[in-house]
């Protein structure tokens, strides 16, 4: 693109207020705002709200914190169809007088209730996409379709139409579920004496069984991937790579590396699967970016939210444990709180309840396991340098690979956990601290 049309790129974002707004419509949103930040555009927000009965305020907003925690900012806006029926009454009066618009009765409803149509010249209309290239629909079976439903109702072909040429759009980039929709606008454009914008239809984006994303895949909305622990540029990040791609293996993107690098001439015109494993991956890449103190946050607020987790979060070791186990096991924040649910930390908040026959390891003997226990217990007491974990972990190594690993190291990690998966002993014991830890392993060789 030159110069001079990257001074003319003017976009929109028109969610309908109808509803919160689904993954799908975000992604085109976001390749919207890639496209025309690139080119250095403009981006009109409006809600087309013509649908008085479903439209809601409450969706609105929903729709304006979305955009806003994911950092999509718009430069004009926003607007309300519903503010704007004027504009759409004055198109319809030009199109009546130019006879390529008629009043015509509804052939269902009321007797007596009427529409107002558009006069189909029946033919074949062909419009450049730049994803999928030239593409041809023929307008005969379409009929002379409604454009409204009285001289002050238009619907959406109409209001859409009227609404572009007069904030001068010149890119409509939106789903490929719009694609018939397309030749009725331009029609309607051309009657009207606008321009016809570019056009760009995205693919859909399907679930695993190949079907249109839906709630039955899963979370749709932003606040429902907000609430499960992922984080806004996690999202947008696996968004974009929803039907484009760089052309190269990248797949971590900051917000702003996208718009440098993005082009809708890379973006696929077949469908894109929504993958959780994928957006897992790119999540924890990115948390594992956040400064510590907002991964804390972050951490804190999920188990804030259950009973016992404000224990866990209070504990003095609790960074060490956020540190050195929790960022290592979690792709999303929400993951933290199913890790506590199972009891994953309570050898940090309780002292282990055991049993004999759970410290040893295999067929090793009691004996075995107490003399590798009294060894653990007075090398760590004694000669164990605890300013680290490796410092721990070597004072024992060589002692564990010299008798066997398992059988030196399963009644450590037992006596400190109680639990046969955990993280291992020497950085269970670098987190509970010097003094809990030989009390541990002592009461463990008593049992025995």
């Amino acid at each position: 693109m030159n110069n001079s049309m990257a001074e003319t790129v003017i976009t929109r974002f028109p969610p309908s207020p109808t509803g919160s707004l689904h993954i799908g419509n975000i992604r085109s949103l976001l390749f919207n705002y890639l496209f025309t930040r690139k080119h250095g555009g403009t981006i009109v927000m409006r809600f087309e709200d013509t649908d008085k009965e479903r439209s809601n305020k409450m969706h609105e907003a929903i729709a304006l914190e979305t955009l806003t925690a994911l950092g999509l900012d718009f430069d004009r806006g926003p607007f309300r169809q519903s503010e704007r029926t004027e504009k759409y009454v004055a198109a319809l009066t030009t199109l009546i007088e130019k006879d390529v618009a008629y009043t015509a009765e509804e052939s269902e409803g009321e007797p007596g209730k009427h529409v107002i149509r558009f006069r189909n010249p029946n033919r074949n209309v062909t419009f450049h996409d730049i994803i999928r290239g030239d593409i041809t629909i023929d307008t005969t079976d379409f009929g002379d379709f409604v454009i409204a439903r009285s001289e002050t109702n238009p619907i959406y072909h109409l209001s859409v139409v009227v609404d572009d040429i007069d904030m001068g759009v010149t890119h409509v980039i939106r789903g490929e579920d719009h694609i018939t929709s397309t030749p009725r606008q331009i029609l309607l454009i051309e009657a009207l004496g606008g321009s016809i914008p570019t056009y760009a239809h995205l693919p859909l984006i399907i679930g695993s069984d190949k079907k249109k994303l839906g709630k039955r895949h899963g979370a749709v909305t932003y606040q429902e991937f907000r609430d499960l622990g992922y984080i806004p540029i996690a999202i947008i990040n696996y968004l974009a790579l929803l039907g484009w791609n760089p052309g190269d293996d990248r797949e971590f993107f900051t917000k702003d590396e996208l718009i440098q690098e993005f082009s809708l001439e890379r973006v696929n015109n077949s469908p894109a699967t929504f993958s959780y494993e994928k957006l897992d991956s790119i999540n924890r890449h990115h948390i594992l970016q956040m400064p510590e103190n907002d991964y804390l946050r972050e951490l804190e607020h999920f188990l804030k939210e259950h009973a016992e987790g404000e224990t866990l979060v209070a504990h003095p070791r609790f960074k060490d444990l956020v540190h050195f186990v929790i960022r290592e096991r979690i792709d999303k924040f929400s993951d933290v709180v199913t890790l506590f649910a199972a009891g994953e930390f309570d050898w940090l908040l309780h002292t282990p309840k055991i049993q004999v026959d759970t410290l040893m390891w295999k067929e090793t003997t009691p004996e075995t396991t107490r003399k590798h226990l009294q060894h653990a217990h007075e090398t760590l007491s004694k000669n164990a340098d605890w300013s680290s974990i490796e410092a721990l972990k070597e004072s024992l190594w060589e002692y564990a690979e010299r008798n066997g690993k398992g059988e030196v190291l399963w009644p450590m990690r037992f006596a400190l956990t109680g639990r046969d998966r955990s993280p291992d002993p020497f950085t269970v014991a670098f987190i509970l601290g010097k003094d809990e830890s030989l009390e541990r392993l002592k009461k463990a060789e008593e049992l025995i």
